[in-house]
């Protein structure tokens, strides 16, 4: 075959190469998959003929086959005819002769080796630079890289040889790993590639056999650890590890200087500064009379008739019968390299994987549902109220809050309110809540919340003054949804007893929760604002990639079956981002030049400042050396006088 002029698209990656084992070529066209290779025709057992059956022997006939006349070389085996039954025969093995006839040396031919898992694993390949989508650099450049990185792995690799007597890897070994390293750096640093692999080579220049000894067992234990959770599933993890160099005293009071989101800012992302007043409340309830309970599907954009009071024909509560729809989201599938040759790529839903357009959906609920966003009417089902003065709370001890929601005839309701100390994490609030309306449907893939937990809940009113059963709210053995309040507005004093208007409240998306608790805050950390979306509005990073990028930890895994998100577990993650982006602020400051004296912080000095200073201190200086020398002279004075 002659040399490839063009990229690789795995358009042949099916077919069987024809020159099949005597394929030379380092980067092939076609499969050299076991399974797709032709059947050799010297290979006894890939025969699909019946093999010739042996000339019988006859008397007087002293003359040997003549296979046997033929310079060979010596058997690897012999076989032994028995008269013995033998198992069942293969199809394509000769039958046994059944008379007991003398042990005669068979020449048996050379079968060429079975594969073997590990010969997979360690594919021949040339020194030469593996193709990328995008090269960070020219071929010569890159395969002087891959060499010199070779030549520091065989130079290791030698000293182990030196002392153990053995080597570690083999020279087709060696090559392999320099070729996947570089590969490495050239996918995912493009941009600063000749710096990085520059910089690993006078590492590995650098480095000791022990050293490299520690590194290889650093990744082949971390290839054991993937490979194992890829089959046994994922280990819980530990909460992530957060040092930002503070007390927690010194992280509240640098929470509440540098991390606060304006007012201004806060309107921008939906938050509620003003509740709606008397007259905007009945436009509202006028709008919601003359549409006679019309509104528009949620999740399959159907138009559907609500009746609040239930439909008195029936007592239906909607109608538009059963709604099929998908609950994941319309994704384009990862880029791969021959997209430009198969032309345009449709989205998917992620949820089933099916093409937009080509089904209804693959879920199905049995009510359709809404949601409401326009202020006012969310006031007509319940008022917004401030946070109300509070002498018992501290103004510096911050609070996590996040609520998960359902639908009803009133549309995306409060039906659980979870609230966490901050740094500690320790549980402060976690109740369920009884809507106002009739439950369409408790959205329990995301809200985590089933209809066994309402069922078993303890009632609970909050508004009677009593406090919290500690002892139930405690127990690690008592389920998820141990308490249940009569209603949003019981749950909103509840959390009341421990806000004041200055207590920073820390959340993810927080406008949705207060929104749904119909409370006004002024004191708002917003971790969906801490870490805008480069994209900008309406564009927001979730919760659960910000855990991954920035603290490496997975959340939000139960969903489908009697899963769901667990709002304790947002409310703790969001403290946690946020605790890491304070830890990354006072790095910023202690580069500007702040310090922390008496538990305060203290700016850095002006240029105007340290200059004023320095010119005290230069006069200061100047008028002790006039001092210094006119001493002589006044002790000489003082003699003379004596």
């Amino acid at each position: 075959m002659g040399r490839i002029m063009f990229s690789n698209l795995n358009l042949f990656s099916a077919v069987a190469c024809p020159e099949a084992r005597n394929c030379h070529l380092p980067h092939c066209l076609f499969s050299h998959s076991p399974s797709l290779q032709s059947v050799s025709l010297d290979d006894p057992a890939g025969s699909c003929e019946e093999p010739r059956k042996k000339r019988k022997k006859a008397a007087g006939d002293e003359k040997p086959l003549t296979t046997l006349e033929r310079p060979v070389t010596p058997p690897p085996a012999r076989v032994q005819v028995s008269t013995k039954k033998a198992a069942p025969r293969p199809r394509h093995q000769p039958p046994a002769n059944k008379a007991k006839v003398k042990s005669v040396p068979v020449r048996v031919r050379k079968e060429a080796p079975k594969p073997v898992q590990a010969a997979r694993e360690i594919k021949i390949e040339a020194l030469n630079p593996r193709q990328v989508p995008k090269p960070p650099a020219q071929h010569s450049s890159r395969l002087l890289y891959v060499t010199a990185l070779r030549d520091q792995y065989q130079r290791l690799n030698e000293e182990h040889i030196k002392t153990e007597g053995g080597p570690l890897y083999s020279a087709q070994e060696l090559i392999t790993m320099a070729l996947d390293e570089e590969e490495k750096l050239a996918r995912e640093k493009p941009l600063i590639y000749p710096n990085v692999i520059k910089h690993r080579f006078v590492a590995l220049r650098k480095m000791s056999l022990v050293d490299w000894k520690k590194e290889l067992s650093a990744k082949i234990a971390k290839a054991e650890k993937e490979t194992s959770e890829s089959v046994n599933g994922k280990a819980p993890e530990p909460p992530p590890t957060i040092v930002t160099g503070l007390s927690p005293l010194e992280e509240q009071k640098l929470l509440l200087s540098r991390l606060l989101a304006p007012l201004e800012k806060l309107r921008g992302y939906g938050f509620v500064t003003n509740p709606p007043t008397e007259k905007e409340i009945e436009d509202a309830k006028r709008g919601v009379e003359a549409s006679e309970g019309w509104e528009q599907c949620d999740r399959c954009k159907t138009r559907f008739q609500v009746f609040p009071g239930r439909r008195e024909q029936d007592g239906a509560l909607t109608t538009g019968g059963t709604c099929t729809y998908h609950h994941g989201k319309a994704l384009l599938p990862p880029r791969k390299r021959d997209d430009a040759v198969k032309g345009h790529v449709e989205k998917r839903w992620s949820c089933c994987d099916q093409p937009i357009g080509s089904s209804l959906g693959c879920t199905s609920a049995q009510s359709h549902v809404f949601k409401v966003a326009e202020v006012k009417r969310l006031a007509s089902i319940l008022q917004f109220e401030r946070t109300p003065p509070n002498s018992s709370v501290s103004g510096t001890a911050a609070v996590c809050l996040d609520c998960e929601m359902c639908y009803t005839v009133h549309g995306l309701e409060l039906v659980r309110m979870t609230a966490t100390a901050w740094p500690s994490r320790e549980e402060i609030i976690d109740v369920l809540v009884r809507p106002i309306g009739p439950i369409l449907d408790l959205n329990s893939r995301f809200s985590g919340v089933w209809p066994e937990h309402v069922a078993t809940a303890i009632p609970f009113d909050p508004t009677s003054g009593a406090p919290l059963p500690q002892e139930i709210r405690t127990d690690a053995s008592v389920p998820k949804g141990t308490l249940i309040v009569p209603s949003p507005a019981a749950a909103r004093s509840l959390l009341f007893r421990h806000l004041s208007p200055r207590t920073p409240l820390i959340g993810h998306a927080l406008e949705n929760d207060l929104n749904a608790s119909r409370i006004i805050h002024p004191v708002v950390v917003d971790s969906a604002i801490l870490f805008p979306h480069r994209g900008g509005l309406p564009y927001r990073n979730s919760l659960k990639n910000l855990m991954l990028r920035f603290l490496e930890r997975d959340i939000q895994i139960g969903d489908g079956e009697k899963g769901g998100h667990d709002s304790k577990e947002d409310a703790t993650a969001a403290g946690d981002l946020v605790r890491w982006k304070v830890g990354k602020e006072w790095k910023k400051m202690q580069i500007e030049g702040y310090i922390i004296k008496d538990g305060k912080f203290i700016p850095p000095k002006s240029k105007q400042a340290l200059r004023a200073e320095q010119s005290v201190g230069t006069k200061r200086a100047g008028s002790e050396e006039l001092e210094d020398e006119k001493m002589p002279v006044k002790k000489a004075r003082m003699e003379v006088e004596t």
